[in-house]
């Protein structure tokens, strides 16, 4: 790794593993290249693809700075997923990812390397269009240029996104002004599909009238599976378990300890319920459902977050559970249920939670599981009431699950 891909502000937020880098390069759609040609900097937006480890952008043989190859290059992709609105005006900011790319580009002239590019650029813009399209000509091919640059040298980087409920501004007082403050989701929305007048009656493709962008990463690890106990069955969350939700866990104490105000309301557990799905797009969280296997009603919300597949590691958390089903076995048996597949299907290495100290209940319940306080991180995280939070960190390896493991099912099985 080199100096240059690491940022000097906010470093915190950089990622450096490449399911994170990947994964941003595949769902975005436009690229900034940029290059220095005589003696001055000049970025041109262009189409790109990844093919393995390595970054091609598209462009005409008529345009200079994609002639001037083999040169060093810098090339930027950016996915902008929200805004953040504070009562302050230099408190406001946008919820992002990106990743640079530095690198020397090399122009393809191998006929083959060419062809298969031009095509996954096809198929990067909608998956599928390479077979449905004439194939370039020799003229065609000719006019077009593409560019090649390794991946040795990348970074991503993810804007701070906004919890619900969290406070955005910062200077004492604020939260008295009479501004709204808070976060407006972003994402790609595509249109129904506008034929071509001369088409006829020619049926729309099946992969425009599913198109989409921002599945997020392509990875076993954000996907979220259905997991089933005895008691609970873990789902992905959606707009479905809203109501039930909020019939089942509106309640003040379950809430106590959370960084966001009481969702009591359906348009207060829209919005949480929204927020989580945003950060399943994006690669941030895997958001579930916490489903009574009797009823098939949801009464509660678990996810994972912190994943990290290159580590590999992921933490537990966001979760709160209706009061009616506090030690009655539900939490142990969707813990367990996510610890199975953590470990068992995704391979980790290492799984934790972190919880505020003054939450006794939460550290007791973690305890129970297994697994082991490892410190304590200071002023950590503002409470909603502006004070300063300071997290307990608890964490199980995979070492000790096997034993963790079947004390819990023995557990509830008794």
């Amino acid at each position: 790794m080199t100096s240059r891909i690491v940022p000097t502000r906010y470093a915190d937020r950089a990622r450096y593993d490449r399911p994170t880098i990947d994964a941003i390069l595949d769902e975005g759609l436009v690229a900034h290249l940029g290059i220095v040609i005589d003696g001055a900097p000049r970025v041109i937006p262009t189409l790109h693809v990844r093919v393995g480890d390595t970054l091609y952008v598209h462009g005409s043989t008529g345009s200079r700075p994609l002639r001037e190859a083999p040169a060093p290059v810098c090339v930027t992709v950016t996915l902008l997923d929200g805004l953040v609105f504070a009562r302050s005006g230099f408190n406001h900011s946008v919820d992002y990812r990106s990743v640079v790319v530095h690198g020397l580009a090399r122009t393809v002239t191998d006929p083959a390397e060419k062809a298969k590019v031009l095509d996954a650029l096809l198929d990067h813009t909608a998956p599928g269009r390479a077979a449905d399209c004439r194939p370039p000509s020799q003229k065609e091919l000719a006019a077009t240029a593409v560019l090649a640059i390794g991946l040795d040298e990348a970074s991503a980087k993810i804007g701070d996104r906004l919890v619900p409920g969290a406070v955005v501004d910062e200077e004492p007082g604020d939260d008295t002004l009479p501004h709204w403050a808070g976060f407006l989701p972003l994402r790609t929305v595509a249109d129904a599909p506008v034929a071509s007048a001369d088409l006829g009656e020619r049926p729309v493709p099946a992969y425009l009238k599913t198109y989409a962008r921002g599945s997020g990463p392509r990875t076993p690890w954000y996907r979220p599976p259905t997991l089933r106990g005895t008691l609970v069955r873990l789902e992905p969350l959606g707009r479905e378990h809203i109501d039930d939700l909020v019939a089942n866990a509106g309640e003040p104490e379950v809430y106590e300890h959370l960084p966001h105000p009481v969702p009591s309301t359906v348009e207060a557990m829209t919005r949480l319920v929204e927020v989580a799905r945003a950060d399943a797009q994006r690669g941030i969280r895997v958001p579930f459902a916490q489903i009574d296997v009797r009823t098939g009603q949801a009464i509660g919300s678990t996810s994972y977050y912190d994943i990290a597949p290159e580590r590999p590691s992921l933490a537990i958390g966001y979760t709160f559970l209706g009061r009616p089903w506090w030690r009655s076995g539900v939490n142990t048996e969707s813990k367990l249920l996510l610890l199975d597949h953590a470990f068992g299907t995704l391979g980790a290495e290492r799984v934790t939670w972190h919880t505020d100290n003054r939450n006794l209940r939460s550290q007791a319940a973690i305890e129970r599981l297994g697994a082991v306080r490892e410190g304590v991180l200071r002023r950590d995280k503002r409470r909603r009431d502006g004070s300063w939070r300071d997290t307990v960190v608890y964490g199980m390896t995979s070492e000790e699950w096997p034993a963790n493991r079947d004390r819990l099912r023995a557990r509830l099985h008794a």
